[in-house]
């Protein structure tokens, strides 16, 4: 596993560097946002480690330059886990961000939660034919309740126009593929997996993102936020004082 690591302080750097490589990983390391963004572009990289604070391109324009062509998972640090950091952070695309100082156990912790659920975006869907889209267009367009069907020993859920592949990890909205980070995709399957069903924000950190959170729960607010634009905005709808719920 390889994790491009930007930070402009030296010491953190090479202490970091060091940490992670005991516990096994490949480290690539840059002192600016600039050189990051180069060594990004040049390799593959399973996971990107960005500080907020960067000189030249910061860690928040880094992480939207990241995002236009790449889903890998992207965890922030903060110096100060000052909330304009952390929401700005998590709107430009984030997945996850920790406070520096961070125990190492715990930034481990939080890398190791981002890569068993990261994966790639999906594929573009092929074209329908002209027999197909004549057979979608006599479906009923509203349904009261998601479809179980089978493609390629594939469990769909169907939710009107939007289309969740569970097995194949797949996503489409009326017929054409839809991207998703890794946590934006965990987030839906946690939907798809319990439509009409309330969940709060401690279940959502618990089952999506691997681990029980105390306090700030923004990180589940902005991914719902960033998951709304991409399926649509009425899909998700907030339960005050409770969580959200995926409409049937």
């Amino acid at each position: 596993m390889t994790i491009l690591l930007v930070e402009d302080d030296e010491v953190i750097r090479r202490s970091v560097t060091m940490a992670l490589e005991r516990y096994g990983y490949r480290v690539m390391s840059a002192g600016d946002g600039l050189t990051g963004l180069e060594l990004f572009r040049e390799g593959r990289h399973d996971l990107l480690l960005l500080d907020v604070m960067l000189p030249g391109l910061d860690g928040i324009g880094l992480c939207r330059r990241i995002r236009e062509t790449s889903m890998d998972p992207v965890l922030m640090m903060s110096a100060r886990g000052d909330a304009l950091d952390v929401v700005s952070g998590l709107e430009a695309g984030a997945d996850d961000y920790v406070v520096k100082p961070v125990d190492t156990s715990v930034l481990v912790a939080r890398i190791r939660s981002l890569l068993r659920r990261a994966v790639y975006a999906p594929a573009p869907a092929p074209a329908p034919t002209s027999a197909s889209a004549s057979a979608s267009a006599q479906r009923p367009a509203d349904r009261a309740r998601p479809e179980h069907s089978r493609r390629d020993d594939r469990a769909l859920l169907v939710f009107g126009d939007l289309t969740v592949d569970t097995a194949g990890l797949e996503v489409s909205l009326a017929g054409r593929p839809v991207a998703l980070a890794p946590t934006e995709l965990r987030l839906l399957l946690e939907f798809a997996a319990n439509p009409g069903t309330v969940l709060d924000r401690q279940t959502l950190l618990r089952n999506v993102w691997d681990y029980g959170w105390d306090g700030d729960s923004r990180v589940v607010d902005l991914c719902v936020q960033r998951l709304r634009k991409k399926i649509g905005a009425d899909r998700v709808e907030t339960v005050r004082g409770f969580g959200y719920k995926l409409r049937r």
